[in-house]
């Protein structure tokens, strides 16, 4: 047993009902290194990480801690070795303090009752420790996401965690906080904790991993350093071939004005927003954190009520109250948070798929199952979803193929206009790659796509014009011509 591993696992397999999902995959962590584990959805990663975590038992494999073999059977013997995940869906508790949350089922205690005194004491000692600047009497619903996953690390670092898991920790947060997250980082690792970062940012790589694990279709296929290779090099790896075309995008004349709004406010963060969408073109969305892009697109598809502003859908004035009546006019919106505002994550990849057009294949009290197995598996070829069966939980499926379903349920709606709120977050290289192809076939046929993301890199290559927003109002209209990331940047921050 190699003694400079902090971490090391060895064959380890995982299998579930017709999938093995792991296949003989190792992993090594040093002591004050930063371990990207990279991979298409579905490659594996969580079901490692969840193996490490306690979650799940591998039916092969083994498992060294400093050298140790260690068993971790239970998500407490995983904590006991050293070990402490943050699941990229925090579980903290909202109505709890900070500090509650800290020593939550561990709290110090003066005779029969919990000692809340020393509680808040020792949680603020670890939060100004770790320069974190949040109080620890703080209701954790009252903090922002970054805030919240700060609260996290802490949390982790109260166990003594050697061994540091965060789970896309930079999806929901803006630039400022990524950079405040990785200087905690750093700090930590000096320290000589071992941290495993999984993203999908292949931008972030350089800026805070040494080394990085590749793994497809639950097997390892290989470590770099990070220094000693490109993205190119690491997507081939990944998908198993290279992406040539990484942007598909076949830009052409749009149509006529379809979408028209005027003066858009929900009275709070959308504050002023007047734009238009010509058929079949993209039209992006940019801005911070905050901008009120979300805002605006709720309020046109009617989950907003009472907002201010006019709407015109092919030159004539409509009024939309809820979605039922956007998806009359022909509007569907694929949301930012698919877990929240998306998912009925209970039910299978069927249901997912058919929950908005039950009108199709239901007749008085008769289901057409035909019908509704057709749909769910036309969508499921368009768009490369991996699943083992339609039936399958969809809760179960990776985070890239959740939002493959969930872009194929609105799709299945036949909109007119296609509203993607972040719809690569949390998607691998591979699958982003996809949804750009589909995104560029939809526009040829006719189709116009309204598209929010904070990358900037996508939004410049997928969309013909851009609307830059900033505080609730939009600050500018870029055309492609205009378009680059300092533009943009400059508007944004208006």
């Amino acid at each position: 047993m190699a003694e400079e591993y902090l971490l090391e696992m060895k064959g380890i397999h995982k299998r579930f009902p017709g999938v093995l999902a792991l296949n003989n995959v190792s992993l090594t962590v040093e002591a004050g290194e930063v371990h990207a584990l990279l991979g298409e959805n579905g490659a594996g990663k969580s079901t490692l990480i969840k193996v490490l975590g306690g979650i799940y038992i591998a039916e092969e494999g083994e498992i060294f801690i400093e050298g140790k073999k260690v068993k971790i059977d239970s998500v407490k013997s995983s904590h006991e070795n050293g070990v402490a995940i943050i699941h990229q869906e925090l579980v903290l508790v909202p109505y709890m303090t900070v500090a509650e949350n800290i020593f939550l089922g561990r709290e110090p205690m003066k005779g029969k009752f919990v000692d809340h005194r020393k509680m808040t004491d020792d949680a603020q000692a670890l939060l100004d420790a770790n320069g974190m600047g949040i109080a620890a009497d703080t209701l954790v619903g009252s903090l922002t996401i970054a805030q919240q996953q700060m609260v996290e690390i802490v949390k982790a670092i109260s166990f003594n965690s050697k061994i540091l898991v965060m789970d896309e920790p930079t999806s929901s947060i803006s630039d400022k906080e990524v950079e405040f997250l990785f200087e905690t980082m750093r700090g930590l690792t000096a320290k000589g904790v071992g941290i495993i970062y999984i993203s999908h940012k292949m931008s972030e790589l350089e800026q805070i991993c040494d080394k990085v694990t590749v793994m497809r279709d639950g097997e390892y296929v290989g470590t770099k350093v990070v220094k000693e290779t490109n993205k190119d090099e690491l997507i081939a790896m990944m998908v198993g071939r290279e992406l040539t075309n990484y942007y598909t995008r076949d830009f052409q004349q749009p149509g006529d004005v379809i979408l028209k709004c005027d003066h858009i406010s929900d009275g709070k963060m959308a504050k002023d927003a007047s734009f238009e969408v010509r058929k079949g073109e993209i039209v992006g969305f940019a801005g911070l954190v905050g901008a009120g892009r979300s805002e605006v697109m709720k309020c046109i598809f009617g989950l907003t009520k009472n907002y201010k502003g006019s709407i015109e859908i092919e030159g004539s004035q409509v009024q939309i109250h809820n979605p039922i009546e956007a998806m009359k006019y022909g509007l569907a919106l694929v949301p930012e948070d698919r877990k929240l505002e998306g998912l009925y994550k209970v039910q299978s990849v069927r249901y997912n798929s058919t929950i908005e057009v039950l009108g199709d294949f239901i007749k008085g009290i008769f289901v057409d199952g035909a019908k509704e197995e057709e749909i769910t598996q036309k969508y499921i070829d368009m768009l490369s979803t991996k699943t083992p069966t339609q039936e399958q939980l969809i809760g179960n499926l990776s985070g890239g193929n959740q939002q493959k379903v969930i872009i194929g349920r609105w799709l299945a709606t036949n909109p007119k206009i296609l509203i993607l709120d972040e719809p690569t977050r949390g998607v691998d290289v591979g699958a982003k790659s996809e949804i750009y192809a589909i995104m560029n076939d939809l526009v040829k046929q006719g189709m116009s796509i309204i598209m929010i993301s904070s990358e900037l890199p996508e939004i410049i290559n997928m969309s013909d014009r851009i609307y830059v927003m900033s505080e609730g109002n939009i600050t500018g209209c870029l055309s492609r011509d205009e378009v680059s990331q300092e533009a943009i940047m400059k508007l944004a921050a208006n």
